[in-house]
């Protein structure tokens, strides 16, 4: 009996293949479209948020992207009352381009949360913008308005740039707290750059993580360009900080290093370049190693997170701090400080304070 021989192999059905092909451009808008753009998210290259109303307790969550898509906010994105602790956007990805169009706008609707206790209590307040395991990503021209508490949260990002980013919290000076601009952990290769901040809390604070670089922006309103609080966390290494042409005006700080009392981990190769400071009502430049949730507490410096290799070069701030502030604090660990740097650091106007364990190269008399 003949054995019958293979036919010839079929071509292979690329209907599924043409059906994966992702769309060039989607565009998502009004009250539906938060969740149409969760959904529907791996299938566009481009994602266009036009108009966005959020609905309440809800997250516009776009991290299920497939790499290199870009998302760009168009008109007014908001977001409606619940009390829940968020957050209301959160985007997460490798490649992403995140941009806000001309006049756009995200309204975190901050002033129905604000009642004066920001996290510390009252009603529970969403945190704004999750900006979670970026990888090698940016953001650009965003405005962002009225956010309940925190704003932007970076963490595990590798690789992200933000250029022109507004947070615009100046509405709740009143009744706005905790209101941090940029808060970073966790990550590396980070640069922000352009940013205009007007909050009532830190303009940026770096938890952890090393290559990090905040750069010609302007801080308003806040406590000023900070590092820390560095203590207590799953990572507590801070390291290869620039802050580089930066001006902070009405703020309670200028300049602020917290290491938390009793707790481990590092804080080296800081350096803040170019700074310019006016109108700061507490403390011009504040370093401490007694933080205990409140600045200068009474609490005893120690020095389980060293701070090392510290350089400040051509701080300004000639006349720039209150009568019944201070110019520089300084609250070192018996060996908690070493290696500093400091060059032309004017800052006056305030009073002189009594520093503990001032390293060489500082001074406490500015």
């Amino acid at each position: 009996m003949a054995v019958p021989m293979p036919g010839p192999t079929p071509a292979p059905d690329l209907s599924k293949a043409k059906a994966a092909k992702r769309a060039t451009s989607c565009t998502f808008s009004g009250s539906n479209g938060y969740s149409l753009a969760s959904v529907s998210q791996k299938s566009c290259e481009t994602i266009v948020l036009s108009a966005l109303s959020v609905p309440s307790g809800v997250t516009l969550n776009l991290s299920d992207m497939e790499e290199d898509t870009t998302i760009i906010f168009e008109g007014e994105t908001s977001w409606a009352y619940a009390e829940w602790d968020g957050p209301l956007l959160q985007i997460e990805g490798t490649g992403i381009t995140i941009e806000g169009a001309s006049g756009a706008y995200l309204n975190g609707n901050g002033a129905d949360w604000w009642d004066g206790e920001g996290g510390s209590g009252g009603v529970t307040k969403p945190k704004f913008f999750y900006a979670h395991d970026l990888t090698d990503s940016t953001i650009s021209n965003l405005y962002i308005y009225n956010t309940p508490v925190q704003a932007v949260s970076i963490d595990n990002a590798d690789g992200l740039t933000i250029t022109d980013m507004t947070i615009n919290n100046e509405a709740g000076d009143s009744l706005g707290k905790n209101t941090d601009g940029f808060d970073i952990g966790d990550s590396t290769n980070v640069v922000i750059t352009g940013a205009n901040v007007y909050n009532q809390d830190d303009c940026v604070a770096i938890n952890s993580g090393t290559d990090i670089t905040f750069e010609n922006s302007v801080c308003s309103g806040g406590h000023g360009l900070s590092i820390g609080s560095v203590g207590g966390r799953d990572d507590n290494t801070v390291s290869s900080i620039l802050f580089y042409n930066n001006e902070v005006k009405s703020s309670v700080n200028g300049i602020r290093i917290k290491t938390i009392e009793g707790d481990t981990g590092s804080v080296s190769g800081v350096t803040y370049e170019d700074i310019t400071l006016s109108d700061i009502t507490g403390y011009g430049i504040l370093i401490e190693q007694n933080y205990d949730g409140g600045d200068l507490d009474g609490g005893t410096p120690t020095s389980g997170v060293p701070i090392t290799d510290l350089v400040l070069e051509n701080i300004s701030g000639a006349d720039a701090v209150s009568s019944d502030g201070y110019n520089v604090v300084i609250e070192c660990g018996s060996s908690g400080c070493s290696d500093w740097t400091w060059s032309s650091v004017d800052v006056t106007g305030g009073k002189t304070y009594s520093c503990l364990n001032v390293p060489s190269g500082a001074s406490c008399s500015d």
